[in-house]
């Protein structure tokens, strides 16, 4: 039966922005226009449309989460494909990447095609494989990209271990680009970090405890374009946490290295004097930064020099957060908050809803070669988002199997109100579009 969404505000940066009817029949949008639903039997199945009222709200290609670890297989206990994809159907979001670090490491197909097969099973949103760029994640063997490639791989990346071999990484980007293929790095240089989730700094010292400084990031990140700029290769900073970091890559695309780059909600949000109360789901790594670190995000998210918004969605259970600080391990959910913490910069004038759209949406699909947009005979991959309705963040409620945020209890604005993917509604808060 066709769907018509009536009356949003329906954006698709560089191609539309204005009030909108969209029509949807078998899985493809059909028409977008003041009167979308005329002649609604000419291109698929006939019937009167249901009807969504999308009026006063925001109307969005599919939003993408380039970075999620679902934790299946091995840690199902944290979080499994099938209530990481509900959480982030919830949070308004129709994709995710779902990064290698699972036990077993995705580094071959089996892995590549357990993640793929169990995401079909789940039948919710699009799960895109990113397996390891080393066997096992040790940065010492190059995994078999051909073969991960023809499984459904759509990236490589190491994250939650750095790749400290400059070799290795210079073959593999190498390897990569002769496949078409992006490597995402998590730059970190392990000597000059300790696991603490601390920054370096005034704060950490008043807590006792030893800090990161900002530089163990920006010398892998330096690193990392020294070698994108060697190799031609393309190349996706993960997590960008700090100023030094948002410079070098401010100059490396002034000088056209084909490197681009991420932030996440909590690094524009939260800053380390967040942590003087010892909350472990506040600790993440790389860890919350100064103020000034704070500001060169923003500065990066208003002038493109960081293009994506991701989660990091890192789920941990009471058993690895409800310890000793110094003990407890990193990681902060945010599939389900990132949209709401998101929409806080268009409130600050960082971006326009456009470009929260471009962050979350059309520049994930750009950098990892997805289809994705708002035009007829294009997949139904559609959020709507009410930018008005106030709510509380309730942990308990999530769709994630895991309670890790450090937003519990915030009174935020702007919610995910419908996710539809290839035309089908995988989540429709209560009482909206009515």
């Amino acid at each position: 039966m066709p769907t018509l969404i009536k009356g949003g505000r329906v954006i698709d940066p560089g191609r539309l922005d204005g009030i909108a009817d969209i029509l949807v029949d078998e899985g493809k949008i059909v028409r977008i226009g003041d009167h979308a639903s005329e002649n609604i039997g000419v291109s698929g199945s006939l019937g009167t449309p249901t009807i969504l009222n999308a009026s006063g709200m925001l109307v969005l290609p599919g939003l993408i989460d380039m970075h999620v670890h679902l934790r299946e297989p091995g840690h199902e206990y944290k979080e499994t494909i099938a209530t990481g994809c509900r959480a982030a159907a919830a949070g308004g979001i129709t994709a995710v990447c779902a990064m290698p670090d699972t036990r077993p490491v995705n580094d071959t197909r089996q892995v590549t095609d357990f993640i793929l097969q169990k995401a079909k099973a789940a039948d919710s949103v699009r799960v895109y494989p990113v397996a390891a760029i080393s066997q096992g994640l040790g940065g010492t063997c190059l995994c078999e990209y051909a073969e991960l490639k023809e499984a459904g791989a759509v990236a490589f990346s190491n994250d939650a271990l750095p790749v400290t071999n400059s070799q290795l990484m210079r073959r593999a980007l190498e390897y990569a680009k002769s496949f078409g293929m992006l490597i995402i790095s998590h730059c970190e240089d392990p000597g000059l970090s300790r696991e603490n989730g601390m920054n370096e700094g005034a704060v950490a010292t008043r807590m006792g405890l030893a800090g990161i400084p900002g530089a163990a990031e920006s010398i892998m990140v330096m690193r990392d374009i020294a070698l994108c700029e060697l190799t031609g290769a393309r190349l996706h900073i993960a997590h960008v946490s700090t100023k030094d970091a948002v410079r070098a890559l401010r100059e490396a695309k002034k000088r056209g290295v084909p490197v681009t780059a991420e932030t996440a909600p909590h690094y524009f949000t939260l800053t380390e004097n967040a942590m003087t109360t010892y909350n472990t789901n506040l600790k993440t790594n790389p860890p919350l930064r100064s103020e000034a670190d704070v500001e060169a995000i923003l500065e990066g998210l208003a002038d493109g020099t960081i293009d994506v918004i991701a989660t990091d969605h890192a789920p941990q259970t009471c058993l690895e957060k409800d310890v000793e600080f110094d003990r407890a391990q990193d990681g902060i959910v945010g599939l389900e908050t990132s949209v709401a913490l998101s929409l806080t910069l268009v409130d600050k004038g960082v971006l326009s809803y456009a470009g929260l759209a471009e962050k979350m949406s059309v520049n994930p699909a750009r950098i990892l070669g997805l289809k994705n947009g708002l035009r007829a005979g294009a997949d139904a991959d559609i959020t709507i988002i009410d930018p008005a309705m106030s709510f509380t963040v309730d942990a308990g409620q999530f769709f994630s199997l895991s309670r890790n945020t450090p937003f519990d209890g915030w009174q935020l604005k702007g919610k995910a109100v419908l996710t539809m993917v290839g035309g089908v509604i995988k989540y429709h808060a209560p009482k909206s579009l009515a």
